[in-house]
């Protein structure tokens, strides 16, 4: 094959221009330019793109264009092959002359363009007489798509009263046609409902305001919005979308008062906080923006206040001070709301407040006794004689009419027997001598009364209080112990000394120690006041002796700085004790204890050295008699009827004790022992019995029988600790009086009757039927 040889490329190039929807059904003939380009190159292909228009419907395949190679002497030696995307299906090749046609519709916003190879070929030889190469068949647009409004739903909010130009939200819409060819996609946005309130930039869909708008009069807006392809020329495509928009509020409204005047009345007997009524102001604004306070102008303010009402906005009118009829009955209030929240911008259209009158009537009640003090604070002197005035309340009623007043005194008992109260005037009065050491204050509750109607009542705390005088005499403030060693020496200090004075003294107590004058130990001991309210008492000679004098009774006198002052006589006991140096405080008490009952040392020695002898000899018998409470009678048959007799220290509860011990060990004791089924012991002691009578007790056969029972002995867990001594005794067979046993007698306790234990009595109903259902249970 020649590759120099250059190859001749007519291109056909098919184009469909924009039209109407209508136009674009008409023959392909009649809408098509066709041109032919024509281009040698040297080996290789060299392609033009090829150009189809999307939607082309025809019943006959429409022809795109024509590969035409130099070497094509149209002899039918060369055949044209397409290959790639859309060959064969969509895209078709004339092999004679490389026609190309399109077979179906296209759509370009699926697919825009078709890459495609091409070849030609020697029919004869089956080689290629042209290099394979690829060439694209872009797919041209037409306008086959509307807009559409993707974003929506649409809601947008502007505030109210916003000036005109202010941008409110921005719609867009988008068109699948290409954008960069032709006017398919682009796009011109129109207001379809909204004027004159609103308006649109036509390309980019801005959405503005057109007035100034006022939210109480509408707060919710309606537009439409229209967008059109084709720049909006005729057969355009179209979409509409609507658009929400909401005004928000601005505090551009005072409040303003449902009534310029209000009519409320209040009881003088209301308490402080009572609501007396309600005043509303409304305010066309909503939220924070209609949020108000209200006040109270003028003098009022001291005796009424408004609170708002934050969930209904209302003011409400409480009273702040309690109410008089007889010195007011009507008041005249000026109450003011205004915004919390003010938008300086509408500052120029006026305050954003409004007033109202509110006029309340005070009206008449029976009020109880009013006193003229809350509280009396009283003084009296303590000790004053009975009858004595402490002071005087008084009450008075505040209604018009004036009812007379009674006083009284509630408290505790105790008050009133201390106090009374006149009741006409309301002096007070002690009815015994009152003391302050006991109580220094008195709380006294009085009432009053009126006497028309006894309902009102008033009370009134009245503080007494006791003014000290001096009637307490200084004394010790505790029993001192005071000791002294028979060697002390002269001026030793052996005790310190000091006072207490109920009195109150407003200057501070002061207290002056001496000894009495009439004291016979003066020559022994002194005082020494050491001006600090205490004293020190030294020795005044040395040595004592204890067989001489055991104690000494000091006098004291102790005169306090009252007026007048007051003395007492106190009197401090000293203890002479056997010591050298130090004072063993215990053996000095101890001392005194034995020489207050008059016994010397060794004396009671002897007396604990007797009562220790009884206490031993006491004890001794006591030991003795338990013992022998404890020996059990009968000690050596105990012995012989242990295998008979269950023996038990219990006492018994009566016929009606069921629970004391377990009755049915007096049954059988065989029921204890349930690891090993026993024989009947009864019938084997009388086979053995009969055997002895003949074998004698050296036989074989008792030996086994004792070794059996001895071994069931010894292997028995539950039987009791202690060793058993069972002795079996038998008669000589050769006795003239025969044996003297119950063992070989024909009788039984069975066949005995003991129903005359039914003749016994209560107590013994329980031990009757025993023996009755067990004689029941053998027969």
């Amino acid at each position: 094959m020649n590759f120099s040889a250059s190859l001749r490329l007519m291109v056909i190039l098919v184009q469909l221009w924009p039209c109407s929807p209508s136009l674009q059904n008409s023959s392909a003939q009649n809408t098509v330019q066709a041109f032919t380009a024509v281009r040698r190159v040297k080996r290789g292909w060299l392609w033009e793109p090829f150009f189809v228009t999307e939607e082309q419907i025809s019943p006959d395949p429409v022809y795109i264009g024509q590969l035409k190679s130099d070497l094509d002497k149209q002899d039918g030696n060369l055949q044209y092959i397409l290959t790639g995307e859309g060959a064969g299906s969509i895209f078709d090749i004339d092999e004679n002359n490389g026609k190309i046609y399109l077979k179906q519709k296209l759509d370009r916003e699926k697919k825009p363009f078709y890459a495609l190879s091409a070849q030609a070929i020697n029919r004869n030889t089956q080689f290629p007489v042209e290099p394979e190469s690829e060439f694209i068949i872009k797919v041209r647009d037409v306008n086959d798509n509307a807009p559409q409004f993707l974003g929506g739903p649409y809601v947008a909010t502007v505030p109210e009263m916003s000036p005109e130009g202010t941008s409110v939200t921005q719609v867009t819409a988008t068109d699948a046609d290409d954008p960069s060819y032709g006017n398919s996609a682009r796009l011109l946005y129109s207001l379809v409902q909204g004027q004159p309130y609103f308006s649109v930039e036509p390309k980019t869909g801005v959405i503005r305001m057109a007035s100034q708008m006022d939210r109480e009069t509408k707060d919710q807006y309606l537009v439409i919005i229209q967008a059109k392809d084709m720049v909006g020329q005729p057969g355009a495509f179209s979409a509409t979308a609507t658009v929400t928009i909401n005004l928000s509020d601005i505090n551009d409204n005072p409040p303003k008062f449902q009534q310029r005047l209000y009519y409320m009345s209040v009881s003088e007997e209301a308490p402080v906080g009572t609501t007396i009524g309600k005043v509303f102001a409304e305010d066309s604004d909503i939220g924070d923006n209609a949020a108000m306070d209200y006040f109270i102008e003028g003098d009022s303010s001291d005796v009424f206040d408004i609170i708002t009402n934050n969930e209904t906005q209302e003011g409400i009118i409480l009273l702040k001070k309690r109410v008089d009829y007889e010195s007011r009955r009507r008041y005249s209030i000026e109450a003011k709301a205004v915004n919390r929240y003010i938008d300086e911008r509408f500052l120029e259209e006026g305050p954003f407040e409004d007033t109202t009158i509110v006029k309340i009537n005070v009206e008449d009640a029976d009020e109880p006794p009013v006193f003229t003090s809350e509280s009396y604070v009283m003084k009296t002197a303590e000790g004053a004689m009975s009858g004595s005035l402490v002071g005087v309340v008084t009450a008075r009623d505040p209604d018009y009419d004036g009812s007379p007043v009674r006083y009284s005194i509630v408290h505790s008992t105790h008050l009133k027997r201390l106090f009374s109260i006149n009741e006409h005037n309301g002096a007070i009065i002690t009815t015994e001598p009152l003391d302050r050491e006991i109580a220094s204050w008195h709380n006294i509750t009085v009432t009053a009364t009126e006497t028309r109607n006894p309902e009102k009542i008033s009370e009134a705390n009245v503080y007494v209080e006791v003014l000290d005088v001096n009637d307490n005499a200084p004394e010790f403030p505790k029993t001192y112990e005071t000791f002294v060693c028979e060697n002390a020496v002269s001026g030793q200090l052996i005790q310190s000394i000091s006072a207490v004075d109920r009195d109150d003294s407003a200057e501070g107590h002061r207290f002056h120690f001496s000894l009495a004058q009439e004291d016979t130990n003066s020559s022994h001991f002194t005082v020494k006041d050491n001006q600090d309210n205490t004293a020190g008492i030294f020795t005044e000679k040395s040595g004592f002796r204890r067989q001489e004098q055991f104690y000494f009774y000091l006098p004291i006198l102790i005169q306090d700085n009252g007026t007048p002052p007051l003395t007492s006589t106190n009197t401090l006991t000293v203890t002479v004790c056997d010591c050298d140096t130090e004072v063993n405080t215990f053996y000095c008490r101890y001392g005194a204890f034995m020489y207050s009952l008059g016994l010397s040392t060794e004396a009671l020695v002897a007396v604990l050295a007797c009562i220790l002898i009884f206490l031993v000899f006491l004890l001794a018998i006591v030991t003795i008699r338990q013992q022998q409470k404890k020996k059990p009678p009968f000690s050596e048959k105990m012995e012989e009827f242990r295998e008979n007799i269950v023996s038990y220290d219990d006492e018994g509860g009566g016929e009606e004790d069921t629970e004391a011990f377990d009755i049915s060990a007096l049954r059988t004791r065989t029921v204890m022992r349930t690891h090993k089924p026993r024989r009947k012991v009864a019938s084997e002691i009388q086979s053995v019995y009969r055997q002895s009578l003949q074998v004698g007790p050296d036989s074989a056969i008792f030996r086994q029988f004792i070794s059996e029972k001895l071994e069931e002995a010894n292997t028995d867990p539950r039987v009791p600790p202690y060793d058993s001594l069972q002795t079996y005794a038998f008669e000589g067979t050769g006795s003239l009086a025969g044996s003297l046993s119950s063992l070989g007698s024909n009788t039984s306790d069975m066949d005995q009757s003991y129903d005359y234990l039914a003749d016994w009595g209560p107590h013994f109903k329980q031990l009757a039927g025993m023996y009755a259902s067990h004689r029941s249970v053998v027969d």
